[in-house]
């Protein structure tokens, strides 16, 4: 009731209530409600520990790639986008790189719906239709449940079976940090808008603690493309450098990219000139309120 002024992001309690199921504002709002939307930078992922050494990895059957491959294969990202989040965000069908940064190239290719190629990836690794695979523990929190629910049945279809553990969210920010969980619900928000900042998470000399390398990724190759990228001060060489580390991410699966956020702003008719940018600061400089809409 009332005027409403401006509101970022989507709350799952009234995503339905005010989107179509392709993102579009319902008609009945359109003549009260304006909404802008623009690449966020922010990717959601699904972390996996790569350190064999860790308690959780031991007999782990993530340390081996196939079954890392087959679960990034087994879920459609695109139907999770429109069933889920109203069709607000980009499925994570590229890297970890997300669109709205300059460097973002869609020929970084990374990994679609594939029923046919999960089955042959588990047959190659001796688990045909899953038969002696063992559970695979998914640990995520609260506001992401739904999205590890989708994709436990998705993948429970090609025979990969996941059991669900719901933690609070500093307990799970937590166990992350300190290698505690081998299969982990994660996100990354761009602190500054460069594709460094992405790649830094599979950077070994970030290894969490210390840094925000969570999977523990060691590449010996990625890591001196990071290096050489880093000095490199000419932005088409320094971007190819980028594109060869993400594809390398791609490439070990120590991530399942989810999907790519997306800035929303829902704001009365009344306020003009918010604006949009892709680390969705709220710059009021140009914002102006014309006279107060009155609504029933």
């Amino acid at each position: 009731k009332g005027d409403l002024d401006f509101i970022s992001g989507l709350d799952a309690s009234y995503k339905d209530q005010l989107l179509t199921r392709t993102g579009a504002l319902k008609m009945q709002y359109r003549d009260k409600i304006g909404m802008e939307t623009c690449p966020y930078l922010n990717t959601e992922y699904l972390g996996i520990l790569m350190d064999t050494t860790a308690a959780v990895m031991r007999a782990n059957p993530l340390r081996d790639i196939r079954i890392r491959k087959a679960i990034n294969q087994s879920f459609d990202r695109k139907k999770m986008i429109s069933f889920l989040r109203n069709g607000i965000g980009t499925p994570g069908i590229y890297g970890m790189v997300p669109p709205g940064l300059p460097s973002f190239d869609t020929t970084v290719t990374g990994y679609t719906y594939n029923p046919e190629a999960v089955q042959a990836l588990l047959a190659d690794a001796g688990y045909p239709g899953g038969k002696g695979l063992p559970e695979i523990l998914m640990s995520t929190t609260k506001e992401y449940q739904d999205l590890c629910e989708f994709m436990q049945g998705q993948l429970a279809e090609s025979g990969i079976k996941i059991k669900l553990e719901v933690n609070q969210g500093a307990t799970h920010r937590e166990m992350v940090a300190k290698q505690q969980l081998a299969f982990f619900r994660g996100s990354w928000i761009a602190d500054y808008p460069d594709a460094e900042n992405y790649l830094s998470l599979f950077y070994s000399p970030n290894k969490a603690p210390a840094g925000p390398d969570y999977t523990h990724f060691s590449n010996a190759t990625f890591d001196s493309l990071y290096n050489r990228a880093g000095k490199t001060v000419n932005d088409s060489i320094r971007y190819e450098y980028y594109k060869e580390m993400d594809r390398l991410v791609i490439e070990n699966a120590p991530v399942v990219v989810l999907y790519y956020d997306q800035v929303i702003r829902l704001y009365g008719k009344n306020i003009e000139g918010l604006g949009r940018n892709g680390m969705n600061l709220l710059t009021l400089k140009r914002v102006q309120k014309k006279n107060t809409i009155q609504t029933p």
